[in-house]
């Protein structure tokens, strides 16, 4: 059997076990149908957009290709305000919407929709191969209406029991993502302090654990990282900062020279930037924030820091700028969407060879 013949290319009808990652506020259209048209399943992360501007984005992804899509969501709680922290960050985050000429200090709000009943009738009614979710899954009713219309449910896993609790709500597929991913790292439900796993040590536990397709996910951004997580047991991959450096990719350009010129061993995780723990690469924004431990809830902060991310990107500066990365960093280059795919395609076979 050829190595890209696994349950995940059956499943999603895609050339390659490789799924572009969907990074809200990074994927586009054009990187979508890229992607697909290469072999691999696009993805658009909307977890920042309501249901039109979701619609808009992925037909005009639909109208480019022909091929398996993918629409990404976050699953949070209501955000409970606590008035007295917030007045804390706002003071703590002055000096920097000083120093960028930022404006006057955006207080920490709830900015991001929630998947709702309106969400879910867009995307049946636009019908994408793949609806996926961050932090679990919707509420039962949504997960079933979207299954009712023929897409299946992807939702990412940082433990076993994460992955069994998923499977057992209607994921069809398991993204296992390890501590080295980067963007927001998935987890939902309670560790008890317990560290979060790297992507090696979790995929095995995983693939034991759970009858459906597992995805890895987290510092794999070559070849190599595609045959080692094929030989852990994963049907396939997802991978995301090797895009970053695309010019299919929206992110700002002072984020995708800095991940080019990364060494993969420059990444931390913060919750400064969203209120919620994520992989970026470290600038001065993120170390300087390092000695607090307390922020509002996800997403209040994302609200908070977005017109100093925005002031530093429009400066070319990478001081506060959101550098989303995982540790796969240190490979990146500056290529198409479509040359990644057949980068990693390329590399896979050449890996495999070796064994």
């Amino acid at each position: 059997m050829a190595w890209h013949d696994t349950p995940l290319t059956r499943a999603l009808n895609i050339d390659y076990p490789i799924i572009q990652a969907p990074m809200a506020g990074a994927t586009t259209p054009a990187m979508a149908v890229a992607a697909a048209n290469a072999g691999a399943m696009g993805s658009l992360g909307c977890a920042m957009l309501g249901a039109e501007a979701m619609a808009a984005e992925l037909r005009a992804a639909q109208a480019g290709t022909n091929r398996s899509l993918n629409v990404n969501f976050f699953v949070h709680d209501r955000p409970v305000p606590d008035e007295d922290l917030n007045a804390e960050v706002a003071a703590r985050l002055a000096p920097w919407y000083d120093r960028l000429g930022a404006g006057e200090v955006k207080a920490p709000a709830d900015a991001i929709p929630l998947f709702d009943e309106a969400l879910c009738e867009a995307v049946i009614a636009c019908g994408p191969t793949v609806a996926s979710f961050h932090f679990g899954l919707p509420e039962a009713g949504l997960v079933e209406r979207l299954k009712a219309a023929d897409i299946l449910i992807l939702s990412s896993a940082t433990s076993a029991a994460e992955a069994r609790w998923l499977e057992d709500h209607g994921a069809d597929i398991i993204v296992a993502q390890g501590a080295e991913a980067g963007g927001h790292n998935g987890w939902f439900l309670p560790r008890r302090g317990a560290d979060l796993s790297g992507t090696m040590a979790l995929v095995p536990r995983v693939v034991d654990a759970v009858s459906v397709p597992v995805v890895a996910a987290g510092g794999i951004a070559d070849g190599r990282g595609v045959a080692a997580a094929l030989m852990l047991g994963a049907a396939g991959v997802q991978v995301g900062t090797a895009f970053l450096a695309t010019p299919e990719c929206a992110s700002p350009e002072v984020h995708k020279q800095a991940v080019v010129a990364a060494t993969g061993d420059d990444t931390m995780a913060t919750r400064a930037y969203s209120g919620r723990l994520a992989r970026g690469l470290a600038n001065d924004f993120s170390r300087e924030m390092a000695v607090h431990s307390d922020w509002p809830d996800f997403p209040m902060m994302n609200a908070a820091t977005g017109p100093i991310r925005t002031a530093s990107a429009k400066a070319g500066m990478p001081d506060a700028v959101a550098l989303w990365s995982g540790q796969g960093a240190g490979l990146v280059r500056a290529e198409t969407t479509s040359a990644v795919v057949a980068r990693l395609v390329a590399e896979t076979e050449a890996a495999l060879a070796r064994v």
